[in-house]
């Protein structure tokens, strides 16, 4: 089993930066991916970045187009901690931001893990 407990959301301006975390407890080989995905009201979860941790598979990142260049996935491992850096954020940005769990490649239909989310919101 695997517990994700998100942290770092707010309100920012556009333009602006901000760093969600998720850090992660339980089975190691249960996380084989570790992502975020997001929610804005009235619209679809979507997959934003995910990063293979490299225990089946060679480890990768992979990022949704909407934020390729402005959002960075990183993990320390020592600490179990999964981060989000966000920059040059825009207002469709803003949404629930929630850390998933489980078999890569990590889609939103068969991710076995999630955490509560953190809301960001960008204006």
């Amino acid at each position: 089993h695997v517990q994700l407990v998100e942290s770092g959301g707010g309100s920012v301006q556009a333009g602006g930066s901000l760093r969600l975390s998720c850090a992660a407890s339980g089975s190691h080989d249960s996380r084989a991916c570790m992502g975020w995905f997001r929610q804005a009201p009235g619209k679809e979860r979507e997959r934003v970045a995910v990063r293979s941790l490299g225990i089946r598979i060679p480890a990768y990142d992979s990022y949704a187009d909407s934020v390729k260049g402005r959002f960075t996935i990183t993990l320390d491992d020592a600490k179990n901690t999964m981060y989000l850096q966000m920059n040059s954020q825009k207002p469709e940005d803003t949404a629930m931001y929630i850390c998933a769990a489980g078999d890569c490649p990590l889609l939103k239909e068969y991710a076995p893990y999630w955490g509560q989310g953190t809301q960001v919101t960008v204006s």
